[in-house]
């Protein structure tokens, strides 16, 4: 039976390499973010609270489409960021940050809330949990000048949402991954152990837990 499975995360938590990794590992189709151009993008930059709303609407509606093809996909698959977090997250901070009026926000809020419904949910969402520190040292290693920028403060801000959007997401499972401890990259027994903790979740266990001495055993393997 196919499955739909989604990675969330902060920025530069390890989401693109982990749904490379992973689906190469399952024999699995990757989908990444959708590359298009926002034609909203450069006044954001230049005005954030007069175009924050529809520079999010754009978002939204390529982030939709892509979750709509991916569920009619047919195999199994691995989405590199949900739909969920552009409204939970990114939407939900610049509301927060005042780029984005209540009216704007409330408006926008319903159109998702709305469309969501219609969306069959992933089988399992994969959370990457990761410290402010692990998430700048990322960022650092991957060496994207674009992101050389982004303040500590910010990043501290979307963790503290992603935790609260985490802890209420009810649409489908959820595996927390601890990031800090676990490397992929450099220790392939790290991704054997979250592939085998993401069949175990798509297999019904109630409870996954990364134990500490399976994270140290699979460093050794």
């Amino acid at each position: 039976m196919k499955k739909f499975v989604a990675v969330a995360g902060n920025i530069g938590v390890g989401k693109s390499t982990l749904v490379e990794m992973l689906c190469a590992k399952l024999g699995w189709t990757p989908f990444f973010e959708p590359v298009a151009e926002n034609p909203y993008l450069a006044d954001f930059y230049r005005d954030m609270q007069a175009w924050a709303f529809h520079s999010q609407i754009f978002f939204l509606t390529h982030r939709l489409r892509a979750h709509h093809q991916l569920a009619q996909f047919p195999s199994s698959a691995i989405q590199d960021r949900s739909v969920y977090e552009d409204a939970e997250i990114f939407a939900h901070n610049l509301f927060l940050q005042g780029h984005i009026r209540p009216r704007d926000y409330q408006t926008y809020r319903e159109l998702y809330l709305t469309l969501i419904e219609f969306l069959p949910p992933p089988d399992l969402v994969i959370y990457l949990r990761a410290s402010v520190p692990t998430l700048l040292s990322r960022i650092a290693r991957r060496g994207r000048d674009y992101e050389r920028t982004i303040p500590a403060d910010y990043l501290s801000s979307l963790n503290n949402l992603y935790e609260s959007w985490i802890a209420n997401f009810t649409l489908c499972p959820v595996l927390a991954v601890p990031a800090d401890d676990l490397d992929y990259v450099a220790h392939p027994g790290h991704l054997n152990l979250i592939a085998c903790k993401v069949e175990e979740k798509l297999t019904g266990k109630e409870e996954v837990v990364f134990e500490p001495e399976e994270v140290v055993r699979a460093a050794q393997d």
